[in-house]
């Protein structure tokens, strides 16, 4: 069984996917495709470097930072960033979840813009990580260097949590002690070992 797991940025997505690799399920990270799309020699690089040019570039690398003040900062940049990177993304951890997935086991997709890419099909439930907004402002400055208005631009920039938590079969609330969400993904987990006809959507 297919499950995703989304949020919003800097809800503690990664901290749950931890928790559920330690459990020794398998997780497909959708940001780490990214990351190897757009590392040196990956596949994005020749079409990022005719989208926007030479100043998102460090020589051969790609200035993620310069990139990311570019299209948190224009809607139209931004869609032309996800107009190229997620079907590649799609592609990917497609492939990587379908090699994974069991009729007797589970395998989690890590996807951060899940909703926004349209990939709820892909899974047979979707579980979103949620915390207050006070809590990600802060969380996002302090992890990525943000000003306050820049780390608000990057909320802005996604799907509305509430929305994501309305569509979601289940939310894991980070807003506490690490155990806390622990027992909640423990309290999941549990009830998908229910018999199938009363665990189906």
């Amino acid at each position: 069984m297919k499950i995703g797991l989304t949020g919003s940025i800097a809800c503690g997505k990664s901290t749950v996917s931890a928790y559920l690799r330690a459990l020794g399920y398998p997780v497909v990270d959708a940001d780490a495709v990214s990351r190897s799309l757009t590392a040196p020699g990956g596949e994005a690089l020749g079409a990022l470097r005719e989208a926007f040019g030479d100043g998102v570039f460090d020589g051969g690398a790609l200035d993620r930072r310069a990139l990311g003040a570019l299209v948190f900062s224009s809607p139209a940049q931004r869609e032309r960033l996800n107009a190229l990177l997620h079907p590649l993304i799609i592609a990917s951890v497609s492939r990587q979840l379908e090699a994974l997935d069991t009729a007797e086991g589970l395998v989690f997709g890590d996807i951060p813009l899940l909703y926004e890419c349209g990939m709820e099909a892909l899974f047979a439930r979707i579980w979103v990580v949620s915390a207050p907004r006070e809590a990600q402002l802060s969380r996002l400055c302090a992890r990525d260097g943000l000003t306050r208005e820049e780390a608000e631009r990057r909320i802005a920039s996604q799907m509305p949590l509430a929305e994501k938590c309305r569509r979601a079969d289940a939310v894991i609330s980070t807003d506490g002690p690490l155990g806390c969400a622990h027992g909640q993904i423990d309290a999941l987990l549990a009830a998908l070992a229910l018999p199938a006809e009363r665990s189906l959507r």
